[in-house]
């Protein structure tokens, strides 16, 4: 339902490391996450410690889910002489392909300990459903 893998986001990823632009080699590129199903739904959890609801921004269009997320420094640089810093700063994002098979207009959030929980439920034309089968007693002959 999800797309599992996506080789431009390892490519971005790779090349940062590489050329030293995300800062140091330990910053994440990319918030990580968690997707799993869970009954009638599709659960994906996302890591953003330290991060306020009001820096969070989700929206889908069509099948595209976005999620952005943007730390800031807790304290005034002007003032603070910074010793050590190892959490990374700034604007994340992620990107994931829904399945036309997801209810996107029925998305669900919720933050809690730094953790950003979607719930995406499964539409209903993709659920499975019985089919009943009309017997011969059924049969109705059609006159022209």
């Amino acid at each position: 339902m999800l797309m599992r893998t996506d080789p431009f986001r390892e490519m971005d990823r790779i090349v940062q490391q590489l050329s030293g632009a995300s800062g140091t080699w330990s910053q994440p590129s990319v918030m990580p996450m968690d997707a799993y199903r869970e009954g009638d739904e599709y659960v994906i959890a996302f890591d953003l410690p330290g991060v306020s609801t009001e820096a969070i921004d989700i929206d889908v269009e069509r099948n595209m889910l976005r999620v952005k997320a943007e730390r800031r420094p807790n304290s005034n640089k002007d003032i603070v002489q910074m010793e050590l810093s190892e959490r990374p700063l700034g604007v994340f994002s992620r990107q994931i392909v829904l399945a036309d098979t997801l209810d996107t207009e029925r998305i669900q959030a919720d933050y809690d300990a730094g953790v950003l929980t979607l719930r995406i439920p499964i539409a209903e034309r993709a659920k499975p459903r019985k089919i009943s089968i009309g017997g011969e007693s059924d049969r109705k002959q059609i006159s022209g």
